[in-house]
């Protein structure tokens, strides 16, 4: 079994091929049917469109029958039958009854209300496959120790993925980004010197934020804590070459970036360089990306972006079609020298959080990226000061940002020059920056902060 190079030696050998295309194509006409058959609402909004299964011949039959759906437009179709009751709204959106459902997560709300994601038994089968997937391609074997430092209340990164990790069958200690940095150091300070810890769930920014806390709290290197990978997700920070850096030569660990849940999974490979995140669920998920502003299809050849677009090939309970949720994605279609299949993705920024100063658009990952090479001179620590409602943003571009403990007030007026001249030569933009003292700016467990608004 631990020589075997894929998890699921059926299946993933075909992500990428033309077989695959097949399988997806059969998947997604026998789960059209089901939806049709099982749940009221896409029922209707297919009725509605005009494309019940049975008019739809091809994936491209698909693609132009249905539009792309944001998250306001899932809400507004779920909202319809709100008169009905919660539970008369959910047995109109699912394939199951509602009394059916045993877990409910959610996403983390940071562009308004929450997305409340809900699995049936079944659902939880096709999240512990996918997840599977992903653990199994960063080299965690069943029996290996595992540390989980993510969010475990409500998200989609939490219970369902201590579950799937319980079922996959590695030793899972969930300590939580809730149980706070102390609590987290000491737990891996007594296990980590024995044997290592093989791998870590948690989000860049809380990596990042160990560096700090590390030598304060146990009078430990983060390295000497032996954490022989990260498993980052959450945010596009493991995908940034700086931050990744970073984290590998802090930790002597691999850093892999991972994104998914339910049918969809995306994990990177160990290679040095940064290569994107393989796409593991082909057979469970339709990908598809779009153009950011006029949401035509994108044809996914190597280098092209777009918005994400995915669609469940299985499940009861997270059903949606041709939905978005709001990743501006780039494609790689070359072959990895890591010699894994799968397509790869790699996420450049979000739409509700892209920025246009002078016409250009401009991801906080890709100040980040900007800034973090200029650590230990910088913290790595920002905020981007908004004075009026985004995404327009009135130039220059204003940055709070954190020097770092050996950086004298006199060098700031050149640092912050260096720092302008680097930024404009990578992404286009000039940045005014205020200089706070190291340990100024909030630090989360969570997500990163990216935003400052003072309108």
């Amino acid at each position: 079994m631990k020589d075997r190079p894929y998890w699921n030696m059926e299946i993933e050998p075909l992500l990428g091929t033309k077989e695959m295309k097949e399988i997806q194509w059969k998947n997604l006409k026998s789960h059209l049917e089901m939806l049709y058959a099982r749940s009221r609402m896409w029922r209707e909004y297919m009725d509605e469109k005009s494309a019940p299964p049975d008019k739809i011949k091809s994936l491209e039959d698909f693609s132009k029958a249905f539009p792309v759906l944001e998250k306001d437009d899932m809400r507004a179709l779920a909202m319809k039958y709100l008169p009905e009751g919660p539970r008369g709204m959910l047995d109109a959106m699912l394939c199951v009854s509602s009394r059916e459902i045993v877990l409910v997560s959610a996403t983390s709300g940071t562009t308004g209300e929450p997305t409340p994601y809900l699995f049936s038994k079944e659902d939880l089968k096709i999240n512990f496959e996918s997840f599977a997937r992903a653990i199994w391609r960063t080299g965690i074997r069943p029996g290996d120790i595992i540390v989980h430092a993510m969010a475990l209340s409500m998200f989609g990164a939490g219970i369902p993925l201590v579950y799937a990790v319980i079922e996959y069958g590695a030793t899972l200690i969930p300590v939580g980004a809730e149980g706070g940095t102390e609590r987290l150091l000491n737990y891996i300070k007594v296990l980590g010197p024995m044997e290592g810890i093989d791998g870590m769930f948690i989000t860049p920014s809380f990596a990042e934020y160990l560096i700090e806390k590390c030598k304060e709290l146990t009078g430990m290197e983060v390295k000497d804590l032996r954490i022989k990978r990260l498993m980052c997700g959450g945010e596009p920070g493991a995908g940034i070459p700086e931050v990744r850096e970073r984290l590998m030569k802090s930790y002597n660990a691999l850093v892999f970036d991972m994104m998914g849940l339910g049918p969809i999974a995306f994990t990177s490979c160990p290679t040095e360089e940064y290569r994107g995140m393989h796409f593991l669920t082909e057979d469970m998920a339709l990908l598809e990306i779009v153009d950011v502003e006029t949401k035509e299809p994108i044809p996914l050849e190597d280098g092209a972006r777009g918005v994400l677009v995915f669609t469940p090939l299985k499940g009861y309970c997270l059903n949606v079609l041709r939905h978005t949720p709001g990743d501006v994605v780039e494609i790689y279609t070359d072959k990895c020298p890591c010699g894994q299949s799968g397509i790869r993705m790699k996420v450049i920024g979000r739409t509700d959080d892209m920025l246009k100063v002078k016409g250009v658009m401009v991801y906080p990952a890709a100040i980040e990226g900007v800034l973090n090479s200029f650590v230990p001179r910088i913290t790595g620590e920002f905020r981007i000061v908004l004075t009026s409602p985004p995404p327009r943003v009135e130039p220059p571009l204003k940055l709070k940002v954190e020097y770092g403990e050996g950086t004298k007030k006199e060098e700031l007026d050149k640092l912050a020059k260096e720092i302008g001249e680097r930024m404009h030569d990578k992404i286009r933009v000039r940045p005014e920056i205020e200089w706070v003292p190291p340990g100024t700016l909030e630090r989360t467990v969570h997500k990163k902060k990216y935003f400052e608004r003072r309108y």
